[in-house]
């Protein structure tokens, strides 16, 4: 065998593939020890796009999920239809055998029952908001509401999985992390994906962390869970006796243990490590200031609620959410659980309501006020809505609403989208989309064509396949941008 050969044989593309990137990887460590004080090299978390594809509308997502499937008809999509016919059945040319979950699928009877709360029309828009969310109500020109939302899954966890990951099997990367991949972050001291949880009063259902993970995108880029309390990221503080100038000493060896693991491994994802525990360094300083909101005046706690000033409620995420996106924080996920109602929904749903009203409304008012709103979009809904009929024995003051893919209410404001405006139209009994139909792909589409990205070119090349957020779908819902 010759010596070329030989060569060949142990020298794969591969290793060649890997070995040119131990330089960026070294880089991306020297940026933490400048932080140190020692030498430096350039920041690793630009992101990938060199230039956007198109002029962005938005510099930053705020996402306030609400897990469980709030229900758009006592909510938000006004149908005085199932008022009028309330108790009576379901024609099932309505229905048309759908789909429906294991819950109801073996019920004999499919009674319609209409809302129990008073709506009204607000604004010049004339929108139609539920008693239930007066302080929204009063923003309603701020907003604009896509009634037609629909998707294809049925119970809770491949329904979040499919609108956080663009699948419903675990294991692809989510929004944030394709937007931290493209994008990068504009606040080298805090990360670009952050990610806030709340839990409204009553039954939830769980959340897991793969909803923020990065999936096969490198490990950079996935989201940093911010929590109540004295460690609001968990393991960035120094251990007790260790104090800044012992960090440093260990930032030194770092660089020399990693240098010599690069050498021996040419793992690439030693990139994404390295880059971590520049952040960390950095955060260590940042998450602090950043999560201290004794010093907000006043009226911006009169402005979100009492609760504001509770860690870890609602109100105090909002607030949270604000404080990153005056810094820049690319894409904040807030997930607020509470919503799954499948039985006393009307006690249920007004105190998930209160409990979301005020501070959703603030947010947006707050980001208007500071010249925020006009770049940051704000997007408010769950992975599914609810049936027009009951799930369960219906009594005079109480009923449960099951799980409903076929047509629910979004909103959305600021960055890019227009105002006062209602996109979308269900059928009277609120169980069909009559009028502009809206995916969870073309949502997806939209949020990263407002940002500055085309949906179809943002890709990452995984097991032979070039993967995107939205899959082979998607479509950028051209009627609701401004």
């Amino acid at each position: 065998m010759s010596d070329c050969h030989q060569y060949r044989k142990q020298y794969t593309r591969r290793d060649f593939l890997n070995t040119t990137s131990l330089g960026l990887g070294a880089a991306a460590l020297g940026s933490l020890l400048q932080s140190a004080g020692l030498p430096a090299g350039p920041d690793p978390g630009n992101g990938i796009l060199g230039q956007l594809h198109f002029v962005p509308r938005a510099k930053r997502v705020i996402y306030l999920f609400q897990s469980g499937g709030p229900s758009q008809m006592d909510l938000y999509d006004h149908k005085p239809l199932l008022t009028e016919r309330d108790g009576e059945e379901l024609p099932e040319s309505v229905r048309q055998g759908q789909r429906l979950t294991g819950m109801t699928s073996g019920q004999k009877s499919f009674p319609m029952v209409g809302s129990p709360f008073g709506f009204a029309q607000h604004g010049q828009s004339g929108a139609w908001v539920s008693e239930l969310l007066p302080h929204i109500a009063r923003i309603s020109d701020e907003i604009c509401f896509v009634k037609s939302m629909y998707t294809e899954a049925i119970n809770h966890d491949p329904a979040i999985t499919f609108f956080q990951t663009g699948s419903q099997q675990a294991g692809r990367p989510c929004i944030g992390s394709w937007i931290s991949y493209g994008l990068g972050s504009e606040n080298e001291n805090l990360p670009s994906f952050c990610v806030l949880l709340s839990e409204g009063r009553g039954g939830s259902q769980p959340l897991y962390s793969r909803l923020w993970g990065n999936g096969f995108l490198p490990s950079f880029h996935q989201g940093v869970q911010f929590r109540s309390g004295s460690d609001p990221v968990l393991f960035l503080s120094n251990p007790p006796g260790i104090d800044r100038q012992d960090r440093k000493r260990q930032l030194a060896y770092l660089e020399k243990m990693h240098q010599m693991e690069l050498e021996r491994t040419r793992n690439p994802e030693l990139q994404s490590q390295i880059a971590q525990y520049e952040m960390a360094y950095r955060m260590q300083t940042s998450v602090p200031e950043t999560m201290d909101i004794q010093n907000e005046p006043d009226y911006i706690f009169d402005l979100y609620g009492p609760e504001a000033r509770i860690p870890g409620t609602y109100a105090a995420n909002c607030l949270l959410a604000r404080r990153l996106a005056e810094r820049n924080v690319k894409f904040i996920q807030l997930y607020h659980q509470g919503w799954d109602q499948h039985g006393n929904l009307p006690r249920q749903i007004r105190r998930l309501a209160n409990s979301v009203d005020q501070a959703s409304a603030a947010l947006i008012i707050d980001l208007k006020q500071r010249g925020l709103l006009d770049d940051t979009l704000v997007i408010w809904g769950g992975e599914f809505g609810r049936t027009n009929y009951s799930q369960g024995r219906r009594t005079i003051d109480s009923f449960g609403r099951d799980h409903h893919p076929r047509c629910f209410t979004i909103w959305m404001a600021g960055g890019g989208i227009k105002q006062g405006l209602t996109y979308g139209r269900t059928d009277d009994f609120g169980y069909n989309i009559a009028q502009d139909p809206v995916h969870v792909h073309d949502l997806q589409a939209t949020l990263m064509y407002l940002l500055g990205v085309d949906h179809e070119r943002l890709t990452f090349k995984h097991q032979g396949r070039r993967y995107r957020l939205t899959d082979v779908h998607g479509k950028v819902v051209q009627g609701i941008v401004a």
